[in-house]
């Protein structure tokens, strides 16, 4: 396998088509080794069009996806950066790179020992993956400029919001199977939150997420 042209394909087929075209984000996709946090068994998907099993319910988002997110969210390298669903690593990897420093929880310990791995082989230092329930945010090091929730939630729980600094960007799968939506929500101001639903998509629900209060009769 021709690692250099199955990256350039990743970048030129499935990612710049889906109007990413953020030359900074590009850039980064060939930088941050995707292949190097993908499990060994699906190394030969690793810029496969796909989200790939990383054990459980847990996976790899598909690289457009992962390259979207990243462009909504517009990083900058002063920003204090919370992700919700560490999985292996990578998307807390290019995260970091355009971050000042970025807090990735996950819930499974054996899936935070091997994200801790993976970003420590290829010299990563400035995220901090950390072992807890997030479903809720994570209010010790709030509040965050950049929050990506890499799982689903049934909908945007207020603790969590209320973590997100004023002028702060949260990109998210809101919603439940088999519809979701991706959502980019700003913080305008103390009270006020704009949202803006970019693609409808489907992806595995983070664990302990808040459920909707459902109508009974």
């Amino acid at each position: 396998m021709n690692l250099e042209q199955a990256r350039f394909n990743m970048v030129e087929q499935q990612i710049r088509p889906w109007a990413v075209l953020d030359q900074n984000v590009l850039d980064l996709l060939y930088v941050v080794k995707r292949e190097e946090f993908v499990p060994p068994a699906y190394r030969a998907l690793a810029f496969a069009d796909a989200e790939i099993p990383l054990g459980g319910e847990a996976s790899m988002l598909a690289p457009k996806i992962e390259a979207y997110a990243l462009q909504a969210l517009q990083v900058r390298k002063s920003d204090k950066v919370l992700e919700i669903g560490t999985g292996s690593g990578y998307m807390a990897a290019l995260l970091a790179a355009h971050a000042d420093h970025v807090w990735s929880v996950e819930i499974a310990p054996a899936l935070a020992a091997t994200a801790r791995e993976n970003l420590r082989r290829q010299g990563i230092d400035n995220v901090t993956v950390e072992t807890g329930d997030a479903a809720l945010g994570w209010p010790g090091h709030a509040p965050f400029d950049v929050i990506m929730v890499s799982g689903s939630l049934p909908h945007l729980p207020k603790e969590l919001m209320a973590q997100l600094k004023t002028g702060g960007r949260l990109f998210a799968f809101v919603g439940e199977a088999p519809v979701m939506e991706a959502q980019l929500v700003t913080r305008v101001s103390d009270d006020s939150f704009r949202t803006v639903a970019r693609f409808e998509t489907q992806t595995a629900a983070l664990v302990n997420a808040e459920q909707q209060e459902r109508f009974v009769f």
